[in-house]
């Protein structure tokens, strides 16, 4: 007997929303080819009345707990099969700061940044010292640029050091050029979008407002650029023991060269997401992509139904 594929959407993050979306859009395109149940999600642990032995899960819960190895470690515990990453993956890619660390030691390049608390904030000298006046402040475990701020002088980044409240942050210097975004699917880079914000900077409006932002996929880069830029993201998802598919995401300086961004294992899933644009450059519509994206997981349901009992 085939599995149901339940969909986790919703959840309990900032982030609950956009995961409705992403959601609704892969349930639909993974009914034309299997039995599918729509869950949401609203509270910080397994819905009731699905069953491992019934169900693989596909999740498309963004944001703190549904992708930082929360849910992913309840579902191991409790002998599920699911789509992306393991629990040790997905919380090492929603810590910025640790997935910079582990993908530099790979060779791929990333911005200098000063890690910190909200209970031990460094000062505006210090972080002019290290990064320079325009720097970029953010979470160290958000997505969808939930908290960005883009400080441009010294009086900017007294004010945002002054309105953090709680939490772990990071400052990186600001590299100026172009966004770029790759989908990896099993491993393999599929093309490379390219953002460009109409406000100059791709925060949560730019992302979810509808005109903001144009997209080009693939990218209009020289070919040694994506080439260049395939390989990190393959790079960037290996080193980070990722799974099955993610999202990596880069800025390009024509002087500077290629800095990773971040890695996001469980993307934005509309039909109009980057992840699904980067897969129509190497010919997957969107229903073939989730189907692709969902038949790892299905394998190793299957292989642990052949297991013999010990």
């Amino acid at each position: 007997m085939s599995p149901i594929i339940a969909v986790f959407s919703g959840g309990t993050s900032s982030e609950r929303d956009v995961s409705l979306g992403s959601g609704a859009a892969c349930a639909a395109g993974l009914s034309k080819a299997f039995q599918v149940e729509l869950i949401d999600v609203k509270e910080n642990a397994i819905p009731p009345g699905v069953d491992p032995a019934r169900h693989v899960v596909f999740s498309t819960l963004h944001g703190t707990f549904g992708e930082d190895g929360g849910m992913q470690g309840l579902l191991d515990k409790a002998g599920f099969h699911y789509t992306g990453c393991d629990a040790a993956g997905s919380a090492l890619t929603m810590n910025k700061t640790l997935t910079k660390q582990t993908v530099s030691s790979r060779g791929v390049q990333v911005a200098p940044g000063v890690a910190f608390s909200a209970k031990a904030k460094p000062t505006v000298d210090d972080l002019v010292t290290k990064l320079g006046e325009r720097v970029v402040v953010k979470p160290n475990a958000e997505g969808s640029s939930v908290g960005l701020k883009l400080p441009e002088n010294r009086r900017d980044i007294a004010r945002a050091l002054d309105e953090i409240r709680s939490g772990e942050w990071l400052a990186e210097k600001r590299i100026f050029g172009r966004e770029l975004s790759i989908g990896v699917l099993n491993g393999k880079a599929m093309g490379v979008v390219e953002i460009r914000p109409k406000g100059g900077v791709y925060d949560y409006t730019s992302k979810y407002t509808k005109g903001m932002t144009e997209y080009f996929a693939p990218a209009p880069l020289p070919e040694a650029v994506t080439a260049k830029a395939r390989s990190a993201a393959e790079t960037a998802f290996a080193a980070c023991g990722c799974r099955d598919y993610a999202r990596v995401d880069f800025i390009f300086s024509e002087t500077e060269g290629l800095f990773l961004l971040e890695i996001n294992t469980l993307p934005g899933m509309k039909e109009t997401s980057l992840l699904p644009m980067s897969a129509r450059c190497v010919g997957l519509d969107f229903a073939a992509l989730v189907q692709e994206m969902v038949k790892p997981a299905l394998n190793r349901f299957r292989k642990g139904q052949t297991l013999p009992v010990t």
